[in-house]
């Protein structure tokens, strides 16, 4: 597969970057935006090292006309756009009793919002194309679980996550049949983001999953490349949990 476009929001670290490994490896371009720079920089120069154009975005993802014109941009360069990848998004750790209304509002705008932005900016390229395009939206556990005690997992975000699924599956209705919607809802995945909670107790983390370790971004990007690139593509519509089966709370 060659002169496919993707693009990865949150592409700087973590499950982002990897996810845009696996899509580079696949054949895919990939066009980056996150709000950290020198993420991006990194990013970007190893996708290049894979033997792929890439492209850097730095930029606040639950800005909508900023999505718009970021896609608008990368459809100008490269002349189309087939995957999307909605990664980015924020922790918030606080409680119903501790949280502000800016925090909610903030959680909501990264981590739901977002996702809402850059479906509705790639949506008209990929319907114009024959070809059609596919979105993938970054859930969580924690979506169905409710969240427990870990520093990601609150309410404010537990809702946000559950937003995504909703959204999705209206989105895989709606956009149905050129463009192809699904979700990942990730359980523990060792990155920069989750280094601190981890840390200390990272035996116990691994001892209530069934496969014995934590999930790396690497575990999330071969989900990622097979969605964006398996043909025929039958699925659309679904969350798929990665978590190694977390069998105790």
């Amino acid at each position: 597969m060659t002169n496919k476009v993707a693009i990865v929001t949150g592409g700087a670290r973590g499950i982002g970057r990897g996810c845009a490994h696996a899509l580079a490896e696949k054949g895919f371009d990939v066009a980056l935006v996150d709000v950290l720079a020198d993420g991006l920089a990194g990013t970007a120069g190893e996708i290049r090292d894979i033997g792929r154009q890439a492209l850097t975005f730095v930029a606040d993802v639950s800005l909508h006309d900023r999505a718009l014109n970021i896609a608008e941009q990368i459809s100008d360069s490269w002349g189309r756009i087939d995957f999307l990848l909605n990664n980015a998004g924020r922790s918030m750790p606080k409680g119903l009793l501790e949280i502000s209304e800016q925090e909610w509002d903030e959680t909501i705008d990264v981590n739901l919002k977002s996702c809402f932005n850059w479906c509705r900016a790639v949506a008209p390229t990929m319907l114009a194309q024959e070809s059609g395009g596919r979105i993938v939206s970054m859930s969580s556990v924690n979506a169905h679980t409710g969240g427990v005690t870990s520093a990601v997992s609150k309410f404010a975000y537990a809702a946000a996550k559950a937003g995504i699924l909703g959204l999705t599956r209206a989105l895989a209705k709606e956009l149905a049949p050129k463009i192809s919607v699904n979700a990942i809802c990730p359980g523990m995945i060792k990155t920069e983001l989750t280094n601190d909670l981890i840390r200390g107790r990272e035996q116990d983390l691994m001892d209530s999953i069934a496969l014995g370790r934590l999930g790396t971004p690497k575990d999330i990007g071969q989900l990622v490349g097979f969605l964006a690139s398996s043909e025929p593509c039958y699925i659309t519509g679904q969350d798929f949990v990665v978590d190694g089966f977390q069998w105790k709370n």
